[in-house]
């Protein structure tokens, strides 16, 4: 059977990356994206780069923001992403969690992509936007949003 959920909530898209990424545990430090259309079902496709050991520089995030603006458009026209940071290690935030979401974001941004709440999983949970804060899903594109 394909995995075809529908991703219209919060509980929706978490609820997805746990059929996705569970059972936890991890060897490395990786970045996971999808691309949900207009219809709110993922693009059949998940998106994996691994070795995310270090906070991207402002390069790195404008490359990321390239490569999600360009399958954006392919792919999921006027759709949105979905970002998940995995690593191993206890559960808890750390600067590294939360300076990567801040990265996410700002690559969503720059590429002109709507975001959903970034999640974070480790050896013992996952959950969502390691920082904490919950905005609205378009806040992200908007330039005046501070720190989305």
């Amino acid at each position: 059977m394909t995995f075809q959920p529908i991703i219209r909530t919060q509980q929706d898209l978490e609820g997805a990356w746990r059929q996705l990424m569970e059972p936890l545990g991890f060897g490395g430090n990786s970045i996971w994206f999808l691309l949900i259309g207009t219809d709110d079902r993922p693009f059949p496709h998940i998106t994996h780069v691994e070795d995310a050991d270090t906070v991207p520089t402002a390069t790195e995030v404008e490359g990321l923001a390239s490569i999600v603006g360009e399958l954006s458009r392919e792919f999921a026209p006027g759709g949105r992403v979905a970002f998940l940071r995995s690593r191993p290690g206890a559960p808890g935030l750390t600067a590294d969690d939360r300076a990567w979401a801040q990265a996410l974001y700002a690559a969503a941004r720059a590429a002109g992509v709507p975001a959903e709440v970034v999640h974070r999983a480790c050896d013992h949970d996952l959950g969502a936007r390691p920082d904490g804060r919950v905005a609205p899903r378009l806040s992200c594109l908007s330039p005046a949003a501070p720190r989305c």
